[in-house]
């Protein structure tokens, strides 16, 4: 029996589609109160007073809270986390207190009339990559809880040989400045809690999660109480993108007030109350230096980074990283520094560093090979390394020259041309894609038989992503049964442990594990007690996913008005689970990438350092009237050094590369060369 490489209907598709899937906000509890937030109005300063009688006096106003009662916490240093312990203000929109009720239109209606006096200070949220005021990251790892430099663990800074002297004598040069603004989540689903405590030792929240097994562990050291006594429920997660990954202030501030309170809580975000308290895509500025000999081998590479952090606490994105692995060349460096703002905290969002860092790679790569006469596709064969460059290892599996020439083949890349017809002037891009395949510690799974039908448990979660079917078809196939005898149970803290859906690990780490119990099992042995570490071959391999994507646009030349007809995207992702559940990642993230490149961007006024757009009227993302066809394939591979299953992650391929490629194109087109994202109508008329 093999499930593997099915293309496997989704398990949950019946109840999504019935609205029969529970979500967080939907999660019934007896006799709820309903939470809404008090946020702060000033970018910086301190809370002088705060007069809640009116709003205490008001129809079913059960309590209003702020720092002046609030619950004494655990503290960890990340105001994200630690809601209303002191009076400070570090950003503006930030929680400052909460209003309960016995409905939500009562408690939101008693907020309006809370009256907040501020002592502010004056702020800085102005985003300027030529600011001198910039510091080198530290202790920034993994959310400032790992002492690595950068979110990844990465050190901030690489250099290898003389770049300097290279890019001086180097035949043909590239130095320009790529720019990426702040964009938002926007999951489908409002983030959300409803919490209900048992007694004061035991609390169980249902929330919308990318990870509840880290959710349990934070909640629980917060409130200073035994993991084991913390329940996180997630079933269904309506889209995350990294915001779920940790509970962030709304989850903190609703367990809070249940305790305060004693009945249960219900709480769930506005659209407009999203964008300054779960975090963004930071902003950054990447100056890219090329040098190469006149036949277009790369001979120096610079990657200079400039990105937006937060005053609250230091967030650092490895932007630079994927310069270090996509070229060879002899002379090469990276650098990140932070511009340290009066903001909310950054925090990850789909390909976290890649999305940002390619924008400017492979535009640069693009503009080099103009330079030289080349074919972009050639050029980018021409620079491929045969080992990581910096490193020095060797790729566990490195198929991105296959997927650029499938992809050049499907495209029919060797006979385009630019073309007019009436207004609307054609052209085409190309982009290379890269991604980290990581496996994640922390994994244990369950595994019964009962009544011929075997449970399989882990603490997983499915963000939409597939998880639900493709774990299924792991374990069916692990166990040697049908996948239809297969009960399987995740997103509930109370399983054994999972780690978190980010960073495209998640079926490499839960497959992992449900592999590792089913040989237990199939031996006789207890299962669920073993709790996995990382990959021992991550020190011996690099491990990546790979992509190509070749994209086509149109450009008006009267309005400067950008639509892309097509866009074909092909990815070295090793085995692939499930092709159709695959194949929807990749062309969400590809979509999403369109998005990203011509209409998503977060405005600061910086007066007031407050997000003008915060919601669907000013933010814009493409709607179904902008995407055209949009086709995603893979080469076929399997990589044997990832996980035993030979895959690869898929969730954030499909975004990274994906800005270049439409913005190679636009130039292509017009001959307007745009390195600022997104690339609206104003940026091409203007260059006219």
């Amino acid at each position: 029996m093999t499930a593997i490489g099915k293309p496997v209907s989704r398990i949950d598709g019946p109840l999504k589609v019935r609205g029969a899937a529970t979500y967080a906000f939907e999660q019934q509890v007896t006799n709820p109160a309903h939470l809404f937030p008090l946020l702060s109005t000033i970018a910086a300063g301190r809370i002088a007073q705060i007069d809640a009688e009116q709003a205490l006096a008001a129809p079913g106003v059960l309590a209003v809270i702020t720092h002046e009662n609030a619950l004494k916490l655990n503290a960890t240093g990340d105001p994200q986390l630690d809601v209303l312990q002191t009076d400070e203000v570090s950003w503006y929109g930030q929680f400052i207190g909460a209003v309960l009720a016995d409905t939500p239109e009562n408690a939101r209606y008693a907020a309006g009339l809370v009256q907040v006096h501020y002592e502010p200070r004056t702020h800085d949220a102005e985003m300027r990559a030529d600011r001198q005021d910039v510091v080198k990251p530290y202790h920034a790892a993994l959310f400032g809880e790992m002492p690595g430099e950068l979110q990844n663990g990465m050190p901030a800074d690489s250099s290898f040989g003389d770049v300097d002297a290279a890019l001086e004598a180097a035949a043909i040069r590239i130095d320009h400045t790529y720019s990426t603004p702040i964009n938002h989540h926007n999951p489908l689903e409002p983030h959300a809690a409803v919490v209900e405590w048992a007694d004061d030792e035991h609390v169980t929240v249902y929330m919308g999660s990318q990870g509840v097994s880290m959710n349990q562990q934070i909640i629980a050291a917060l409130f200073g109480l035994e993991p084991p006594n913390v329940r996180v429920v997630s079933p269904h997660t309506g889209g995350g993108f990294g915001s779920k990954i940790r509970p962030h202030s709304y989850a903190t501030l609703a367990v809070m007030a249940s305790k305060i309170s004693g009945r249960s809580v219900k709480f769930a975000l506005t659209r407009q109350q999203m964008f300054s308290v779960i975090g963004y895509r930071t902003p950054t500025s990447s100056r890219i230096q090329l040098g190469a000999t006149a036949d277009g081998k790369l001979t120096a590479i610079a990657h200079d980074v400039v990105e937006g952090s937060s005053n609250a606490y230091m967030y650092a994105e490895q932007i630079g990283v994927c310069t270090r692995l996509m070229y060879a060349a002899p002379n090469r460096r990276t650098t990140h520094r932070l511009l340290m703002l009066d903001m909310p905290v950054p925090t990850i969002m789909r390909a976290p560093g890649e999305s940002q860092g390619m924008f400017a790679l492979e535009s640069a790569i693009d503009e080099m090979a103009e330079a030289c006469g080349m074919d972009p596709v050639e050029s980018r064969i021409l620079n491929e390394p045969d080992l990581h460059p910096e490193s020095g290892l060797p790729f566990s599996s490195r198929k991105l020259k296959e997927c650029l020439v499938e992809g050049a083949r499907r495209f029919d890349w060797a006979n385009r041309s630019r073309r007019c017809e009436g207004a609307w002037l054609y052209g085409s891009g190309v982009a290379s894609a890269t991604y980290p395949a990581p496996r994640f510690p922390g994994n244990a799974a369950r595994i019964t038989k009962v009544d011929g039908r075997y449970c399989v448990q882990i603490a997983a979660v499915d963000i939409g992503t597939g998880t639900w079917t493709a774990l299924s078809q792991i374990a069916a196939d692990a166990l040697g049964v049908d996948m239809s005898l297969v009960d399987l149970e995740i997103g509930d803290s109370a399983l054994p442990v999972g780690s978190t859906a980010g960073f495209s690990s998640g079926l490499n780490s839960w497959g992992t594990a449900v592999m590792e119990a089913a040989k237990l099992f199939k031996d006789g042995k207890e299962t669920g007690t073993q709790v996995l570490g990382g990959n021992p071959k991550a020190e011996q391999y690099e491990m990546n996913t790979f992509g190509a994507h070749f994209v086509e646009v149109r450009v008006n030349s009267e309005t400067g008005e950008v639509r892309v007809p097509r866009m074909l995207g092909v990815f070295d992702a090793g085995k692939v689970i499930n092709p159709k559940t695959a194949r929807s990642q990749l062309v969400g993230g590809m979509t999403q990438g369109l998005s990203q490149a011509l209409h998503e961007a977060t405005v600061v006024d910086s007066r007031y350092g407050q997000f003008v757009n915060r919601d669907f009227a000013g933010y814009h993302i493409a709607a179904n009237a902008d995407v055209g066809s949009v086709e995603a394939y893979w080469v076929d591979s399997s990589d044997e050094h990832t996980n035993e299953m030979g895959s690869k992650g898929i969730g954030e391929i499909g975004i990274v590369g994906v800005t270049a490629a439409i913005a190679n194109a636009v130039y292509h087109a017009t001959g307007v060369r745009v390195r600022d994202l997104p690339i609206t109508l104003d940026k091409i008329l203007q260059q006219d």
